[in-house]
Order: C-alpha cells, then structure tokens, then sequence
C-alpha cells in the first residue's frame, strides 16, 4: 500500500497542481487535498476535504486518514488571495501552528514537506553575491509575505526539534515563473509601464513552475532534512528581462516608486509592498549547491529559460506581452 499524502492549499494554482502531480504518482497510494473552498476545477485522483488549517478540526482529518506525508502549500503570498491582509496573516502563520499541531498529534506522519520562499533572506545593499541557506539575512523582511514566512519556518523548526523522527524538508523557492502560473511578479513584467527604481538593475533568479513542482515531488519521495535553496541556474538583470518582455519602461526615484508602480497596476495585481520595492531594487540570487548535492535535484530550466517560458505562455494567452 503507497503513502497517504496531505496537500493544503489546493484551491490555489500550485497547490492543485502538486495535488495532481502526487495523485498521478504510481507511488503515491492517496492524495488528501485540503482548503477552505473548493478548487474551481475538480483535481483528479484527489480526495478533497473543505478544512480550514487554522482550526484543530485538520488533526482529525489527519488521523482518520493515517496520513504519513504532509506537503504544506498553504502560505499565502498576497493580501489580494486571502481578502486582507489580516486574514492573510492568520492563515499564514495562525495556519500553520495548527497544521504543525496536527502533525504533533498525529504519529503517524513521518514525512513534512514545506513550500517557503527566499523572500526571507529579504533584499538590500550589503547581500552577498549568493545566499546559501546557512546565512542569515542582511535586511530581515520586516512585513507581508516575507515576513509570515520567516515565522513559518521558525516554527517548521521547533516541530523538527519536537519530532526529531519526522523528516522536515524547507523548500525555499525562487519567484516562480512560467506558461501558465500567475503571480505579482508576472503580473509586473505585464504592465502596460514597467516603473523601475531609477540607478538599480537587480539581479532576478527564477524557478520554472514545472521544476519547483517536481522539486516539491522530489523531496516527498527522497524525504531529507533540512533546508534547501530552489532556482534556476543563472540569473537575469531586471533590464534585460523588461527588454526581453518588450515593455517600455521608466525609471522612478526610490521614494515615489511604490505609488507610481500602485498607478500603473490600477488592478492592484502586482505588488508594490515594502519587501518587492525592495527586491526590485536590490534584487537577490542563492547558492544552490545542497539542492544538487543532497537533494540530488536538478532543474530543467535555466533563469532565463524559464523567463521565456513564461513570455511564450503570455503571448498564447493573450495577457498582452509585445
């Protein structure tokens, strides 16, 4: 009999994908996807259970599904998904307490898998040329996403010293780009005016949407503990990228740019908040050296590569790249 994997957040775009990618695994015995609302399109190979993660209520989903593997999708990257930033926080952070009391509760689960983001090395003038996963940040993230997740992964921590014999794998992933995933950041490179911070041209690391999954899928098959940086090779000057998408661009002094960039986004789809002025200002780039070694993973797609994918996928879809 295969494993018994729990994903949340499969409502969302990446969730319900890894939900998928898992449910069509041979080696893989269940899939239990978990979300406050359906997901619009039915997954298949799932058993989807309509379960809010910040309410103890999941423990019990757990434990009647002997669940053994849980895959934590749940950290939300924007105010604009979880309808304020209030509820983004507490779903967030208040969320995964109570996931991570679950897993507590439930001895059966052997394996924890962790979506997190390398928005918690923040971005400034004093980073190194590459953040390895042992470092500590030079400019903390002080708010929004970034922040949740430094609190996230602090507590991933104390539950891998609660459970020492439960596997704790931190993914942390570079911006995710590609065909068809839609975040803040393509949501920028889209705009009708792309602003930028006048005198800086930062450096922009990528994750394929395909090889983030696959690395997530990876890391359940071959549980190993610890943290783990995730890109592509290479990176991509800010410049070069908003040449490659043919938008016009203008430069904006450091100060103004959050409320011009808030003007040109009258959606309000990319995101202007403190930590993204700050990454495309500054920018940032990791040292993927224990993703290879110890994960033994290897992306298909290159920085730049997948920024073409997602540029091809723009242009299918019509979402008005020249």
């Amino acid at each position: 009999m295969g494993r018994t994997v729990l994903v949340t957040g499969v409502s969302r775009y990446l969730g319900g994908r890894m939900a998928a990618l898992l449910a069509a695994d041979p080696d893989i015995g269940s899939v239990i996807g978990v979300d406050v609302v359906a997901p619009e399109l039915t997954i298949p190979g799932i058993e989807f259970v309509r379960a809010d993660i910040r309410n103890p209520v999941i423990a019990k989903v757990m434990g009647e599904a002997a669940v053994d593997t849980v895959v934590h999708m749940g950290v939300i990257a924007t105010p604009r998904q979880a309808g304020g930033r209030s509820t983004m926080k507490e779903i967030n952070v208040i969320g995964t307490m109570q996931l991570l009391a679950a897993c507590q509760r439930t001895p059966g689960v052997r394996s924890l898998v962790v979506k997190s983001t390398a928005a918690v090395y923040g971005s400034g003038p004093k980073d190194p040329a590459k953040f390895t996963e042992d470092m500590e940040p030079k400019h903390a993230p002080s708010s929004g996403w970034a922040k949740d997740s430094v609190e996230v992964e602090t507590y991933v921590r104390g539950f891998a010293r609660r459970r020492p014999d439960v596997s704790v794998t931190t993914l942390r992933f570079a911006n995710f780009i590609g065909p068809t995933v839609q975040t803040a950041l393509t949501s920028y490179f889209t705009l009708p005016v792309v602003p930028t911070v006048l005198g800086f041209d930062p450096r922009l690391q990528f994750v394929h949407e395909d090889d983030g999954l696959e690395a997530i899928r990876a890391a359940v098959h071959s549980p190993h503990q610890g943290t783990f940086n995730i890109a592509g090779d290479g990176v991509i000057m800010l410049s070069q990228a908003i040449h490659r998408a043919g938008r016009p661009t203008i430069g904006v002094l450091g100060p103004l740019f959050p409320m011009v960039g808030r003007a040109l986004s009258p959606r309000g789809l990319a995101d202007f908040s403190q930590e993204s002025v700050r990454h495309l200002t500054y920018g940032r780039a990791l040292d993927t050296r224990a993703m290879r070694r110890v994960l033994e993973f290897e992306p298909e797609h290159t920085t730049e590569e997948a920024f073409v994918s997602f540029l091809a996928g723009a242009h299918r879809e019509g979402r008005d790249v020249a």
